[in-house]
């Protein structure tokens, strides 16, 4: 039964609006006028999208419209309906029902639709990819072969909260440098652009030599003041060259390069990485996904180039008969611990739960990172914006102490 979004005017003459499923749009007028709504327009499930493009984004998780959290909770909710033995159609109805995400509806319907008609799921999900992801799909799709839908419906629940709990970690700790970055170059610039020049204007008056440090601040207030639209535009002409050089191919892999390298970030980022792929690829293995899939899926989500290509020369290696281990070990980026444990769960067959273990010590170390980040970050950003203010006090008031030692 196909989706359609409806507008029109209740009984009380109040506009409203929403999704309902219907045989044809006429089933789906009288079904309303019997509730009191009179139609005034009404299109079928993704041709609303289309007809209205300004209002529902459909381009990612997060975008306008649905978050991965949204995701995570349908999936939740239809690994439960699964395993309770309700039927895929009738459990997708139940979704689609209890979903307030207009967007994330209209989805579900056109799935429920899809499968009605006889389609897997998994194919169903691929048409929306701004939805479910390759690993999504493919987990799915394995799920179906196996007839574990249910168990790989959990595990997909498990690694998207857990992605989210990293995520938000990460986040979490940036807020408050970037609040404190944001914050302080807004009262640097306010006494740069207002309060400096008044009081350079008094020495100026005095006709008396200036201090060395004095006079460097009076410089960079008249800079700010006079040339703030110069500074402003090689801000932006640098951030425009920047944004082009790192979209190029060269560009990003240099700059990726740089911060695996980077002293304090490199080795977070890297940690980040290595627990998403054990993490990933430990889920994919065991839900049934094959091991060169699973690593073409992998590659996509590491978010470092370097780290892509590594991951890419393996699989073609796997692919020639080698372990996983002894590429990954050869390239230098992946860290000996994580190797050796690969290593040692192929040889044991346990390579899913050696991954797992691999992805929780890794979540581990980074969680014990952030922290220490966000502790030594806030004496940090203090000490640098004493060192500013200090800076100005210093400018300030030498000059006004020469000037009394001269009267008196």
């Amino acid at each position: 039964m196909p989706m359609f979004e409806y507008s029109g005017v209740s009984a009380s003459g109040k506009k409203v609006k929403g999704i309902l499923d219907a045989d044809n749009p006429r089933a789906l007028r009288d079904a309303l006028r019997a509730k009191g709504v009179f139609v005034t327009d009404v299109a079928e499930g993704n041709e609303a999208a289309a007809t209205k493009p300004g209002e529902v984004s459909f381009r990612m998780p997060g975008a306008k419209g649905f978050s991965l959290r949204d995701v995570s909770v349908m999936t939740r909710q239809l690994a439960t309906l699964v395993r309770a033995g309700i039927p895929l159609v009738e459990s997708l109805r139940a979704l689609g029902d209890q979903t307030e995400k207009p967007a994330l509806k209209r989805i579900i319907g056109d799935v429920r639709q899809r499968v009605s008609e006889g389609d897997a799921l998994a194919k169903a999900l691929a048409d929306h990819p701004e939805a479910f992801s390759d690993l999504y799909v493919n987990m799915i799709r394995a799920g179906e072969s196996s007839g574990n839908l249910d168990v790989v419906l959990d595990r997909l629940t498990e690694f998207l909260d857990a992605q989210m709990g990293l995520r938000g970690k990460v986040i979490g700790a940036m807020v408050y440098p970037a609040l404190m970055i944001v914050v302080g170059m807004a009262i640097v610039t306010f006494l740069m652009l207002f309060v400096i020049p008044k009081i350079t204007q008094i020495f100026e008056d005095q006709e008396a030599a200036l201090p060395f440090i004095t006079v460097v601040l009076i410089t960079i207030s008249r800079l700010f003041g006079q040339f703030w639209y110069l500074v402003l535009a090689a801000s932006i002409a640098g951030g425009v060259a920047f944004k082009r050089w790192y979209a190029s191919a060269e560009g990003r892999r240099k700059w990726d390069v740089w911060l695996l390298k980077a002293p304090i970030v490199g080795p977070l980022v890297r940690m980040i990485a290595v627990s998403r792929f054990a993490k990933t690829l430990g889920t994919l293995l065991s839900s049934g996904v094959p091991l060169l899939t699973a690593m073409g899926i992998v590659k996509n989500i590491l978010g470092n180039s370097r780290l892509i290509d590594v991951v890419e020369d393996a699989r073609l290696n796997i692919r020639e008969g080698e372990s996983i281990a002894t590429p990954l070990q050869r390239s230098g980026e992946f860290p000996p611990m994580m190797t050796h444990m690969i290593a040692v769960g192929e040889r044991t067959g346990a390579l899913e739960e050696m991954l797992d273990n691999v992805a929780s010590a890794y979540d581990a170390e980074v969680n014990g990172r952030i922290q220490a980040m966000t502790t030594l970050l806030e004496p940090l950003m203090l000490v640098a914006m004493g060192i500013v203010v200090a800076f100005i006090v210093f400018a300030v008031m030498l000059p006004i102490l020469q000037l009394n030692q001269t009267l008196g």
